[in-house]
C-alpha cells in the first residue's frame, strides 16, 4: 500500500497540473522597433522624447542635417535627439528611408559611432537601398573598403541605381579587377554623368595622370581621393564628410570667455551660462540689471548688444512676470528670418512640452541660416522654446553662441 506522503505527492502534482492546464495563457506581443526606438547612445533624454513629434517633421528636417552645416550648438542639440532611443512620431513606422535618414543626419552631425549603432541593428539592410547606402557612406568614410563594398554585394534590391553602379566600379578597381571595373564605370556615368567622379574614377583606373583636386562630397568621392593621395586639406568638405575627418567621440561645447564681447555685463553673462543651474537667481538677476542698463547705453552698437543679449537671458527664463512682460518692447532686435509659420509651429510645440517637435523645428531653422548661425531674432525664440520644453542645457549654448557673434 502506498505511503500517506507518497499519496499527498501524487495528489498535489495531479492538482498543480490541473490549475495550469486551467489557467489561460497571457501572450504580449511586443511592439516593433520604429525608426527612432534604437538608441545610438545614452543621452539622459526621456523615452517621451517625440510625444506630439510631426513624422513629417522629421521626414523634412532630417535630410537638412544631413546636408547643411550647422553651427556647434545645433550639432550638439542634434546629436542629443537623434542617438536618443525612444518610440517614434506617430506614423513613423519601421520606415527603412526614415532610419537611413536618422543615421545620416547622425554622422553628419559629428556622431558617426551612433549611427553605426544604429545601422547595425536597422533590419532588412541587404533589402533597402536607402539604409544599404547610409552603411556603405559611413563604411568609406571610416576608411573601410571592405565593408562598404560588402554591403553593395549585398544588396538586392536596387543594384542598378547609379550609386551602386558606381560604388561597385570602385570596389571592383580596388579589387584589382579593372576590365570589369572599366565596363562597370561606364555604365554608371552613361546612366548620370558625374564629371567629378568621372576624373577620379578614370586616374584610378589608369593608375597614371593628373586626377585633379580632391572631392569630399561625399563618402565615395572621400574614398576615392583618399586612394588617390590627394590633399584632402585642400577640398571643402560635406558635413558627414568634414565630421569623418574630425575623428573620435562628440565632445561637450566649450566657450573660451576671452572671446566674448569685453563689455563687462556680457562677460559676466557668458560666465554664468557656462556655470549653468550653479549660478543661482540672485546673481542672474543682477546680470540682467547690467545688461538693461547697457541696452540703455547713448552708444548704439552698445545699446543692440546689450538689447540682444538681455532678451537671450530672458528667454532662459521664461514664462514672464507681467513686469518683465511689460518692459520687452523697450529690448527689441531685428526680426529672424524663419518664416512666420514655423515660427508658431515652434511656439506651439513649446507650449505643448513636444521636446522632438521643439528640437527639429528649431534644428529646421538652423540648418536653413548655414554655418553663421540663426539670425539674432530667430536664436531668441529657439532658446525660448528650448528652454520651455527643458531642454535647458541646448538653450544655453544657444545663448551663448549668440553673445558670440555680438559686435
Amino acid at each position: 500500500m502506498p505511503k500517506p506522503a507518497l499519496i499527498l505527492a501524487v495528489l498535489l502534482l495531479t492538482g498543480a497540473a490541473e490549475i495550469a492546464r486551467a489557467q489561460p495563457v497571457e501572450v504580449t506581443t511586443l511592439a516593433a522597433p520604429d525608426a527612432f526606438s534604437t538608441p545610438g547612445r545614452d543621452t539622459g533624454l526621456p523615452a517621451t522624447l517625440w510625444r506630439g513629434a510631426s513624422v513629417v517633421t522629421a521626414k523634412t528636417v532630417l535630410p537638412l542635417l544631413a546636408s547643411k552645416p550647422l553651427t556647434p550648438a545645433g550639432r550638439q542639440l542634434a546629436r542629443r535627439v537623434l542617438a536618443t532611443g525612444a518610440s517614434g512620431p506617430e506614423g513613423a513606422g519601421t520606415d527603412p528611408a526614415l532610419m537611413a535618414a536618422r543615421a545620416s543626419a547622425l554622422s553628419a552631425v559629428g556622431d558617426p559611432q551612433a549611427a553605426a549603432t544604429l545601422l547595425a541593428r536597422a533590419p532588412g539592410l541587404d533589402r533597402s537601398p536607402d539604409l544599404a547606402r547610409a552603411a556603405a557612406e559611413l563604411a568609406l568614410l571610416a576608411g573601410d573598403d571592405a565593408r562598404a563594398c560588402a554591403v553593395a554585394e549585398d544588396l538586392s534590391s536596387g543594384r542598378d541605381e547609379t550609386y551602386w553602379l558606381r560604388l561597385r566600379a570602385y570596389c571592383q578597381a580596388v579589387g584589382g579587377k579593372t576590365a570589369q571595373a572599366q565596363l562597370t564605370f561606364e555604365l554608371a556615368q552613361a546612366q548620370a554623368r558625374d564629371p567629378i567622379y568621372g576624373r577620379l574614377m578614370a586616374a584610378k583606373l589608369a593608375g597614371a595622370g593628373d586626377p585633379g583636386p580632391a572631392s569630399l562630397r561625399n563618402g565615395l568621392d572621400f574614398a576615392l581621393s583618399r586612394s588617390l593621395g590627394l590633399d584632402l586639406a585642400a577640398a571643402k568638405s560635406a558635413p558627414a564628410v568634414a565630421a569623418a575627418l574630425a575623428g573620435g567621440a562628440p565632445q561637450p561645447l566649450t566657450f573660451d570667455q576671452a572671446t566674448f564681447p569685453p563689455d563687462t555685463a556680457i562677460q559676466g553673462m557668458a560666465m554664468a551660462l557656462r556655470l549653468g543651474d550653479k549660478a543661482g537667481g540672485e546673481t542672474m538677476a543682477q546680470l540682467l540689471a547690467g545688461l538693461v542698463e547697457m541696452a540703455g547705453s547713448a552708444d548704439p552698437k552698445t545699446a543692440a548688444r546689450g538689447k540682444a543679449a538681455s532678451l537671450m537671458l530672458l528667454m532662459l527664463n521664461a514664462p514672464f512676470a507681467p513686469a518683465v512682460r511689460g518692459s520687452l518692447p523697450d529690448l527689441g532686435v531685428p526680426q529672424g528670418k524663419a518664416p512666420l509659420v514655423r515660427d508658431l509651429a515652434l511656439d506651439d510645440a513649446a507650449g505643448q512640452k513636444a521636446i522632438g517637435e521643439t528640437a527639429l523645428l528649431a534644428l529646421w531653422t538652423s540648418a536653413e541660416a548655414g554655418p553663421a548661425g540663426p539670425a539674432m531674432g530667430d536664436r531668441i525664440r529657439i532658446i525660448r522654446a528650448l528652454h520651455l520644453v527643458g531642454l535647458d542645457a541646448d538653450a544655453r549654448a544657444f545663448a551663448l553662441e549668440g553673445l558670440l557673434a555680438l559686435k
